[in-house]
C-alpha cells in the first residue's frame, strides 16, 4: 500500500474517533497536507507532513506508514512521527463559592455552585 486517504489515515491512526469526525476536520479546514488544504480524499503518502488542528492544539505530524485499517494504540502510535511542541499547560480555573453566613438554606443554583467548586 502506496497511500490512502487523509480521512482514513487520521481516523485509523486514532487521532479522531470517527471517520465521519475526520472528514469533518479536513471539510472545515483543520488538516493540512505538505502545507496545502487537505480534502477527505486527499492521498497521504509515506514521508508527507500533516498539520492537524485538534482540541485547539496544533500537531505537526510526518507519516510513517500509511495505515488503512483502525489497529492498536501502539500499531497506530508506529504509523507517525510526532513533530508537534510540547502541548501549553491548562490553566486552572479558580472558582470561589462565597455564601453569606445566616443566608438560610442554599437554592438549587447554589448547590450546583458548591458541586462545581469541589469537583
Amino acid at each position: 500500500m502506496e497511500d490512502t486517504r487523509a480521512d482514513q489515515w487520521l481516523w485509523a491512526v486514532r487521532l479522531y474517533k470517527t471517520r465521519s469526525a475526520a472528514t469533518e476536520a479536513c471539510r472545515g479546514g483543520h488538516v493540512r497536507v505538505n502545507g496545502s488544504p487537505a480534502k477527505a480524499a486527499t492521498p497521504v503518502r509515506t514521508g508527507d507532513q500533516l498539520e492537524v488542528q485538534l482540541h485547539g492544539w496544533k500537531r505537526n505530524l510526518e507519516v510513517v506508514t500509511p495505515i488503512e485499517k483502525r489497529l492498536g494504540a501502539p500499531a497506530a502510535a508506529a504509523a507517525y512521527i510526532d513533530h508537534s511542541p510540547p502541548r501549553p499547560p491548562q490553566e486552572e480555573a479558580v472558582s470561589v463559592f462565597v455564601r453569606e453566613v445566616g443566608a438560610g438554606r442554599p437554592t438549587k443554583r447554589d448547590r450546583r455552585q458548591l458541586d462545581r467548586f469541589r469537583t
